[in-house]
């Protein structure tokens, strides 16, 4: 829907009770009619003024990052003009803490933000840059033809978002596996190390001292995720043994579920 129930005084209070409790940093999940990469119309003014109302809610709860998928537009240069001008009449008439973190998406249809370079351009269009940064999706960038199944295209993918956007600006992960092949532009999620990227970009990615302090979260489907975690859990356990073995560091993304809201 495009309102959102009300968030009680209650509601805050217990989210920010479990929040301290977990000892995990809180993302919220912005609806999923939004599109900001609408050029004009009515779905694009409900969709700022929903974008807007996220941002609010996000700062109610203490929530420290809001995910949205870029938008889609079936003019690229224009879209991603639009999805910046959106960010920034959210930001303006909500001059809150929250950051935006735009989520790398798989490029299926007229979707934007399929390559770091369009994630780049749009912050770089955004008058407020500061407040927006980056949510990795694993599926959605692997299904976009970044290989992060192989080692060597782990290093390359990784390297080229530090190269394009600044390793800095990657906030957090949405960990899923991919029903589909790389480059095919198709969002299928799949349980990790279950799909066609496979375990070795899990343990890779769960063990990379670059993401020590990086949260990572399990998406869809939802069935099975209990054992996604042991499973990540798992793989980081084995190298981090063997690497306090040799060296005595740590380091590795920290891992929790995430559900999406309907």
């Amino acid at each position: 829907m495009w309102r959102a129930r009300e968030i009680t005084g209650d509601d805050v209070r217990l989210f920010k009770s479990a929040g301290k409790a977990a000892g995990f940093p809180a993302t919220v999940h912005a609806a999923y009619l939004i599109n900001l990469g609408c050029v004009a119309g009515d779905v694009r003014e409900k969709s700022i003024e929903a974008f807007t109302d996220e941002l609010v809610r996000c700062d109610l709860i203490g929530a420290p990052w809001l995910v949205v998928h870029p938008g889609s537009c079936a003019e690229t240069a224009k879209g991603l003009k639009a999805i910046a001008e959106a960010l920034d009449r959210g930001f303006a008439a909500h001059k809150g803490k929250c950051q935006v973190l735009l989520e790398t998406a798989a490029g299926q249809g007229s979707a934007l933000g399929r390559t770091f370079e369009e994630l780049r351009e749009i912050r770089d269009r955004c008058k407020s840059p500061e407040r927006v940064a980056v949510c990795l999706d694993t599926c959605h960038v692997f299904a976009a033809g970044y290989d992060i199944s192989t080692d060597r295209g782990y290093e390359e993918t990784f390297e080229k978002f530090d190269e394009v956007l600044g390793i800095e600006l990657l906030k957090a992960f949405h960990l899923n596996d991919s029903m589909k092949p790389l480059g095919c532009h198709v969002d299928r999620h799949e349980h990790v190390c279950k799909g066609e990227i496979g375990p070795r970009a899990f343990e890779r990615l769960v063990n990379d001292p670059r993401f020590r302090d990086v949260p990572g979260y399990l998406e869809i489907p939802p069935e099975g995720n209990r054992k996604c975690l042991l499973r990540l859990k798992k793989l980081r356990a084995g190298v981090r043994r063997e690497a306090r073995k040799a060296t005595g560091r740590k380091g590795g993304t920290r891992v929790a579920t995430h559900p999406r809201a309907d």
